[in-house]
């Protein structure tokens, strides 16, 4: 029986900009919070980005679709009077700029808790509120670079590469989610908020768990290996005669089974192949090998053989063949939405399943300000001070 969304009557202010905090919010959204995006009066930069960019933009949309959306400016004192007033009636409140700026506005966790004692504040920044470089901007390449992950991307010998996504950002958004539900498990226990600091620098860091270890435990810096793993083997992209499928034959007895099918045997009792960490020793020989047979046939050939035989493995696949995928369809990681600037558009579903209290994605970004005077009256402010405040 479902029971609604999770965070079903909780208030989330939004003061975020382009990937991190939107990202962080848009989670707490898609699982029922109310979300109010704080946007200045020229926009948050991403609906001037992208594919159909504009007022609104495809990556405007994608970022902040659910979410109710207000223009305030906070450089001006009745901004900010407007925000304290509606963070004094908040659960959450979520922003991305950089260490000093809120605090500058008088909009800092201290001012804010002293009239809210339940407000659950998340920071996320480049580099976090302390330390040395506490005062740098938060941008993924860059905290990418510095956090090693450039360092262990792309082939071997090659120039850095960073990772296609920008992983930082996204990972920095995620630990603030988590954060944040866990201050609201304490703010049920003990009745208060909680501040919360996170960074683009530390989300990589701590993504890099493996390589972490590596290097703790004695080894020479990790490498980039391609797509290779560094632990693994083989487990990569394979060339076949029409491209690359890959393969996930890392342990001993799949790699049996593997060689059994590529018509040698004897390969898992090779000295050379015969354990985990000898094959890793060996990867160019073994990939050699191996190659030299998946060569002789396409694709298709290989993934049904290797699926029959119960060898994972799995096709790598453009965005376009990504999302025709029966599996996407299946589970509702695409959705539709009417837009009335862009029209019918297709937006991400949630990766999220919940037996009882499932995220859904219903709703559409909003248009810039869409709805100032809508959430300024639910606070209680009357018709002339939302005047005063809606901008022109």
């Amino acid at each position: 029986m479902s029971g609604g969304r999770a965070l079903e009557g909780i208030r989330v202010l939004e003061l975020g900009q382009v990937m991190a905090g939107p990202f962080c919010a848009l989670q707490l959204c898609d699982m029922g919070a109310d979300v109010i995006k704080v946007e200045p009066p020229d926009g948050d930069p991403t609906r001037q980005m992208g594919a159909r960019a504009g007022s609104d933009s495809m990556c405007f949309a994608a970022m902040n679709r659910g979410k109710r959306g207000i223009v305030l400016d906070l450089k001006s004192a009745a901004g900010r009077d407007t925000l304290v007033r509606l963070a004094a009636q908040a659960d959450i409140f979520v922003e991305n700029f950089r260490p000093g700026v809120m605090l500058g506005l008088g909009l800092d966790y201290p001012r804010l808790a002293a009239l809210n004692e339940r407000l659950i504040y998340a920071s996320i920044s480049g580099y976090g509120q302390t330390g040395p470089d506490r005062t740098k901007g938060g941008f993924d390449l860059v905290a990418q670079g510095a956090s090693g992950l450039m360092s262990v991307t792309g082939e071997p010998g090659g120039p850095p590469v960073k990772v296609g996504v920008p992983l930082t950002d996204l990972g920095a958004g995620l630990f603030a989610l988590a954060a944040i539900l866990a201050a609201l498990h304490h703010r049920h226990r003990s009745g208060r908020g909680q501040y919360i600091d996170t960074s683009l620098f530390e989300a990589g860091l701590a993504l890099s768990a493996w390589e972490a270890a590596e290097f703790f435990a004695g080894g020479a810096a990790p490498q980039p290996m391609g797509s290779a793993h560094r632990f693994l083997a083989p487990y990569q992209a394979i060339r076949c005669a029409d491209g690359y499928v890959t393969i996930g034959a890392g342990t001993d007895r799949l790699f049996a089974d593997l060689a059994a099918l590529l018509g040698h045997p004897e390969w898992s009792g090779m000295p050379e192949f015969a354990s985990t960490s000898a094959r890793v020793r060996n990867l160019a020989a073994l990939i050699g090998r191996i190659e030299a047979v998946t060569a002789d046939q396409p694709k298709a050939h290989w993934l049904a053989a290797f699926e029959a035989r119960g060898i994972p493995c799995g096709p790598i696949n453009t965005y376009p063949e990504a999302f025709a995928d029966p599996q996407v369809q299946s589970r509702a990681m695409v959705v539709e939405l009417d837009h009335p600037t862009l029209g019918r558009i297709q937006s991400l579903g949630s990766p999220i399943k919940m037996s009882d209290t499932p995220p859904a994605v219903e709703r559409r970004a909003p248009l810039l300000g869409e709805h100032t005077a809508e959430v300024l009256r639910e606070a209680g402010f009357s018709d002339e001070e939302i005047r005063r405040v809606l901008p022109g």
